[in-house]
């Protein structure tokens, strides 16, 4: 193996060390470009009637449980959810407002946990970035080390080579995906924003 080729992974890893740093220091495991919102603000999503009065009570009616499930799928076009949202609540009748508030209030719970999940997982994500560049580093100057050697040993040389390739590989795969999911927080916001719209264009 060419020395070449260890310098370029060495660079790669001290790259890495940019990725590694944190826009806001409250949030040292933040991967994002975006700033990390812990929660969505009720306030941000909702300008309908206030949910005090209704609370868990959502869990406790099944068909509004069942349809929380749905409407929280990311799967689901929102189209599709927000058709389901006005056949609900036309059948609804009389007593629209309250479902709607039950509705909104399953859907707020179940989103901001289900974003809370991803934020959790970018920064576990984060962590193991971090202990893989260093050992990219660390396997990157053990080879320099082989090479300087000698003579040097041809076939470990090879083997770390190739242990630095792949774990090279897997850093990038991973940063790559990183970067994918760094968009999903602001998608879930946008989907409780425009569900919760819809709610009280229903609601009215």
């Amino acid at each position: 193996m060419k020395r070449p080729i260890a310098i370029g992974v060495l660079l790669a890893a001290l790259a890495s060390a940019e990725v590694c740093l944190a826009a806001d220091p409250r949030y040292p495991d933040w991967p994002c470009a975006q700033a990390k919102v812990p929660e969505i603000s009720l306030a941000a999503v909702w300008a309908g009637p206030p949910l005090d009065d209704v609370a868990d009570k959502w869990k406790d009616d099944a068909k509004v449980s069942a349809l929380v499930t749905k409407l929280s799928a990311r799967r689901v076009p929102l189209e599709d959810a927000q058709k389901a949202i006005t056949e609900y609540l036309t059948a609804a009748a009389a007593s629209k407002t309250l479902h709607g508030k039950l509705l909104f209030a399953g859907l707020f719970d179940s989103l901001n946990a289900q974003r809370s999940s991803v934020l959790n997982g970018l920064e576990r994500v984060m962590r193991k970035q971090r202990e893989a560049a260093d050992k990219i580093r660390a396997d990157t100057l053990a080879l320099q080390a082989l090479q300087d050697a000698s003579p040097p040993d041809q076939a470990k040389v090879e083997e770390l080579g190739n242990q630095l390739v792949w774990e090279t590989r897997i850093f990038e795969d991973r940063r790559r995906v990183v970067k994918f999911v760094c968009e999903v927080p602001t998608m879930i916001d946008q989907r409780l924003f425009a569900l919760g719209r819809t709610i009280q264009q229903e609601m009215e």
